[in-house]
C-alpha cells in the first residue's frame, strides 16, 4: 500500500473517532475563556472539563488556551478557530434538534408542485392561489397535469402534493379527504332531452354522449347503473377533460357528464362554456366520489408542507361550502 493510501486510511480512521462533544466543549472554552466557565456552561465538573481540554489539545495539536497570569488566553490557532467553531456548533445543534414548528411565511421561498386534474384547477385553484399569495408572497405554485395516478412522482419528489380520487397507491402514501363530489349531466339549452319531457333513464340513454376520461375509457359508473336497467348509452366521443366535454356539448346535441362543481363553475363564469349549457340531475344513481390530497411521508412533518396542506383544505372548504367530513 502506497504512502498516500496509508495517509488517507489514517485520516479516515481519525475522522471515525471524532467525538462531536469535543466541538461543543471547544466552543464553550473559546467563548468563556476559562475551564470553570466552560464547565458551568456544559454542566460538567471542572476536572472533567480539564480532561476534555487535554483531549482537545491532543486532537488539534495546539495548546488552544494557555496561562496568562491568573487567567487563560487563546493561542493564535484558537483565535483563528473561534468564529468557525461557533458556527459549526450552532449548525450541528440545529441538525440534531427537533424541527421547530414556527414558520415565517413572509420570508418563505419555495415552489410547490401540485398534481391535479383540470376540474380542481378550474374550480378551486383561484382561491388556493389567492390564499397562498396573501400569506406567503414568495411561495410559488406549479400545477402539473395528471395523466395517471401512479405514486412514482410522489416517491421521487417530482411533485409535493397530489389531489384527486385515490387509486392504486403506494402503501406508505399519506392522504386526507378534502370533499365529496358527484356528477351531473350538461347539454345545450333547448336540447330535446330537456324540453320534450322529463329526463328518464330511457331518454337519457337514447342520447348521444361525450365522455371525459384521461385514460380514454368509454364507460364508467353511469353505464353500470344503466346496464342494471337493461339500457346502454351511445358514446360518440371521448376527450381528455371536462372542459373539452362541455365545449362539445355546447356546440352539438351531445350530452356530457361532469362533476357538479365544474358545471356550476362554468354556469357562473363568462370565460367558460357554461353560458351555452344547462345542467340536470342524472336519472340514475351513481356513487359519490371522494377527492383527497396525497403526499409522501418524508414531507409529513415539514412545517411548510403542513401549512400548504392546511391552506388547500381551507380553500376547498371555501369553494365547496359546507361538506360532510370524512374520517
Amino acid at each position: 500500500m502506497g504512502r498516500h493510501a496509508k495517509s488517507a486510511n489514517n485520516q479516515g480512521s481519525r475522522m471515525d473517532d471524532v467525538d462531536l462533544n469535543l466541538l461543543f466543549a471547544l466552543d464553550a472554552l473559546l467563548v468563556e475563556g476559562s475551564v470553570t466557565g466552560a464547565a458551568r456552561r456544559l454542566g460538567l465538573s471542572s476536572s472533567a472539563m480539564s480532561r476534555t481540554l487535554a483531549r482537545l489539545r491532543s486532537a488539534t495539536g495546539d495548546p488552544l488556551l494557555v496561562r496568562a497570569g491568573r487567567g487563560l488566553v487563546p493561542t493564535p490557532r484558537a483565535a483563528e478557530l473561534g468564529d468557525h467553531v461557533h458556527r459549526l456548533a450552532r449548525d450541528v445543534r440545529a441538525v440534531f434538534s427537533p424541527q421547530s414548528g414556527d414558520l415565517d411565511l413572509a420570508s418563505l421561498e419555495r415552489t410547490f408542485t401540485i398534481r391535479a386534474n383540470e376540474g380542481f384547477v378550474q374550480v378551486r385553484s383561484g382561491k388556493l392561489v389567492a390564499a397562498v399569495a396573501a400569506a406567503a408572497p414568495r411561495v410559488r405554485l406549479r400545477f402539473a397535469p395528471k395523466p395517471q395516478k401512479d405514486a412514482g412522482p410522489l416517491r421521487q419528489g417530482d411533485i409535493d402534493l397530489e389531489i384527486g380520487v385515490l387509486g392504486s397507491s403506494a402503501p406508505e402514501i399519506r392522504m386526507q379527504s378534502l370533499f365529496r363530489e358527484h356528477f351531473v349531466g350538461v347539454a345545450r339549452p333547448g336540447h330535446p332531452l330537456l324540453t320534450e319531457g322529463p329526463v328518464t333513464p330511457e331518454r337519457y340513454a337514447a342520447c348521444q354522449h361525450v365522455v371525459a376520461s384521461r385514460r380514454g375509457s368509454f364507460t364508467g359508473p353511469v353505464d353500470d347503473a344503466l346496464q342494471e336497467l337493461g339500457l346502454r348509452r351511445t358514446i360518440v366521443a371521448v376527450v381528455p377533460g371536462f372542459l373539452d366535454a362541455m365545449r362539445i356539448a355546447h356546440q352539438s346535441d351531445l350530452v356530457a357528464l361532469v362533476p357538479r362543481s365544474c358545471a356550476d363553475s362554468a354556469l357562473a363564469s363568462t370565460a367558460l362554456p357554461g353560458q351555452g349549457l344547462a345542467s340536470f340531475d342524472l336519472p340514475v344513481r351513481t356513487p359519490e366520489i371522494v377527492v383527497s390530497m396525497m403526499w409522501h411521508p418524508r414531507l409529513h412533518a415539514d412545517p411548510a408542507h403542513r401549512w400548504l396542506r392546511a391552506t388547500v383544505m381551507a380553500a376547498c372548504r371555501e369553494a365547496q361550502g359546507p361538506i360532510d367530513h370524512l374520517p
